[in-house]
């Protein structure tokens, strides 16, 4: 029997519906480097094949950690037998190998007097799922730690974001016990990263080639290669993301990249936040505490009214992308302002140059109020007459429809809106002629938007928005850490996370 300090940080749960199919996918992830797996034996047509099936598993792969788990369907599992047979499928499990069990509190207070018997020849997991909620937890804490156990787990559903941080600090609080704590859901993702950091025993994974158990599963690879969670130090300081949705942010892999190079102990973690719950946000901020975040739709400008500090031209434009936190205030810039200027000034010289930027929303404000600091003479085009006027008003340049387009021409382009951003790839702003010289595309996924195949095609000098994106990122790593960003090490990490999105 293994002891529970020798238990490995991340543990892949596979749940498979036939024997032949689990021990295919446990080999996979034993041949690519796990050594901690989970056999959900109640997703089996026939769980105590399952379990007498562990034995040739382990023979195998005798130094990989085996955890068997049968949960009944009353407790949200599959199993549909009682408690004395899943108790009988997980004592056969032991007495094939298997080096953990999971049994959960529901049956564990059933039947305490079984589990000594259990304990003596296997570490023994008491667990307590709820998966609707993140309810108090002192309560929680107690019922679990009533049943003697080697490892506690205590598993609930993020609703908003600070149930995040009442589910570490639950790890926190039992620094005594071994635990593991985790919230569900995309919301609670942050947890499945953190959670040993704050004292958890290991975190779960999501196998390679099939589906997770738990919603907001990912793969052990990535928590390993891109938030490095086996290397995280407790006094790793945490920066984020917070967006809604959040799931096609290619900011983790470019910002965590970036740590990795420098060999800064920090990690990088996506905060999906709705617009509801950006205040709640802040309760989850202030307490882990977060050392700095990037902020993208729909936070930019609410974001403001939470910040006690905000930069003179983040305050004009009336948008934030990133916010740090320094003597103990919240501090706000537009990085996305030098994300313009800055690609633009290698291939264009701004001063008195003329640029049509194309969009009435914060991106547009964002360009023309740079764009104007550095000296250009800026024409606004949109879908929104009135909201083109009202942005041409603010930012002191030209508004135009689209039909005067055609007897005019600039020096550069500057494309502020969401069209051909992935899924809508085909759609375009120009139909035909690009009236401009330069043009650049704020739009990053795809690599390759419509807009810039046209203005290859014609001709024209292009700026991609991945040039956009990487320089807003450089200038916010450098704010968050006082060192020069690792700008082509960024580079990689973007083209690499845009190709496999």
């Amino acid at each position: 029997m293994p002891q529970t300090r020798l238990i490995p940080r991340i543990c892949i749960a596979l749940g498979l519906p036939d024997v032949a199919s689990l021990l295919d996918h446990a080999r996979r992830e034993v041949t690519a480097g796990e050594t901690f797996v989970e056999f959900r034996l109640d997703y089996l047509e026939r769980p105590r094949e399952g379990a007498e099936a562990i034995r040739g598993f382990v023979d195998e792969f005798p130094d990989t950690v085996v955890m068997a788990t049968c949960r009944r369907h009353q407790n949200h599992g599959k199993f549909n037998g009682s408690i004395e047979d899943e108790l009988a499928i997980l004592d056969l499990a032991v007495r094939n190998g298997a080096a953990a069990v999971d049994v959960e509190i529901e049956t564990a207070e059933l039947a305490a007097d079984r589990l000594p018997q259990l304990r003596s020849r296997a570490v023994v997991i008491v667990s307590y799922h709820n998966y609707e909620a993140t309810p108090p937890l002192d309560g929680i804490v107690g019922r679990v730690l009533r049943t003697p156990a080697d490892v506690y787990k205590i598993v609930t559903t993020a609703r908003k974001p600070s149930d995040n941080i009442r589910v570490l600090a639950a790890a926190k609080a039992l620094t005594r016990q071994k635990v593991t704590v985790l919230a569900m859901g995309e919301l609670g993702f942050p947890t499945r990263v953190l959670s040993p950091v704050f004292g958890g025993a290991y975190t779960y994974a999501a196998p390679m080639y099939s589906q997770g158990t738990a919603a907001g599963q990912v793969s052990a690879r990535q928590l390993r290669n891109l938030y490095r969670v086996e290397k995280l130090r407790k006094t790793a300081k945490i920066y984020g993301v917070i967006a809604d949705p959040i799931r096609h942010s290619i900011s983790p892999a470019v910002h965590n990249r970036a740590f990795q190079s420098r060999r800064i102990d920090a990690v990088y973690l996506p905060f999906l936040v709705s617009p509801a719950n950006l205040r709640d946000f802040f309760q989850l901020a202030e307490r882990l505490p977060l050392a700095g975040f990037s902020v993208t739709i729909p936070h930019k400008q609410k974001i403001l009214r939470y910040l006690d500090v905000v930069e003179p031209l983040a305050r004009r434009i009336g948008a934030v992308n990133t916010v740090w936190r320094k003597g103990g205030k919240w501090r706000g810039a537009n990085t996305d302002a030098a994300g313009v200027t800055e690609p633009l000034s290698r291939v264009l010289r701004l001063g008195q140059s003329t640029v049509l930027i194309v969009g009435n929303g914060g991106a547009a404000r964002g360009a023309a109020c740079a764009l104007a600091d550095a000296g250009a003479r800026i024409s606004l085009v949109g879908r929104n007459p009135d909201r083109v006027r009202a942005l041409a008003k603010v930012c002191g340049a030209e508004a135009l429809g689209r039909d005067q387009l055609e007897s005019r021409h600039f020096d550069a382009v500057v494309h502020a809106t969401p069209l051909g951003m992935f899924p809508h790839v085909n759609e375009c702003f120009f139909n035909g002629h690009i009236p401009a010289d330069v043009v650049l595309d704020m739009v990053y996924n795809p690599l390759e938007t419509t807009l810039i195949q046209h203005a290859r095609e014609q001709g024209k000098t292009v700026v991609p928005g991945i040039d956009m994106f990487i320089e807003q990122a450089v200038r916010q790593f450098e704010l968050w850490t006082g060192e020069t960003a690792p700008r082509a090490v960024m580079q990689r990490a973007a083209a690499e996370a845009l190709e496999h999105k």
